[in-house]
């Protein structure tokens, strides 16, 4: 009997969050903090989120890394706990989905109505 989850990975969630956006994270220890996303794992629909999520790895020396110690990484946040700052109002939002003459689909502010693609 195979083992739960080593199957293979469903495909990747629509996730509207992108690398380099501004986040609010609005649920777990974290709660109130703003951060810039690094990556994103459309996979297991995760992020890491710059000063969210801290954890600290015990690294041991080895000819890589002269030097051990504990070393401070983000881990990844589920992406369903933030949401998307805009950077017109600088209010978290919702983020809604527009046309633009040339047919293309740009992502937007729900309260504002600014376009959040650069």
């Amino acid at each position: 009997m195979p083992r739960p989850g080593s199957g293979p990975r469903p495909a990747g969630k629509r996730l509207s969050v992108r690398r380099d956006d501004t986040v609010l994270v609005i649920s777990g220890k974290d709660r109130g903090k703003r951060g810039k996303v690094l990556r994103v794992d459309r996979g297991r629909g995760r992020l890491v989120v710059e000063g969210v999520g801290k954890v600290y790895k015990h690294q041991k020396a080895s000819q890589k890394i002269l030097q051990g110690g504990i070393v401070e990484q983000e881990n990844a946040v589920a992406a369903c706990t933030v949401m998307v700052v805009c950077a017109a109002c600088k209010r978290a939002t919702r983020i809604g989905h527009m046309l633009t003459e040339d047919g293309g689909r740009v992502r937007r502010c729900v309260r504002c109505g600014a376009s959040l693609d650069k």
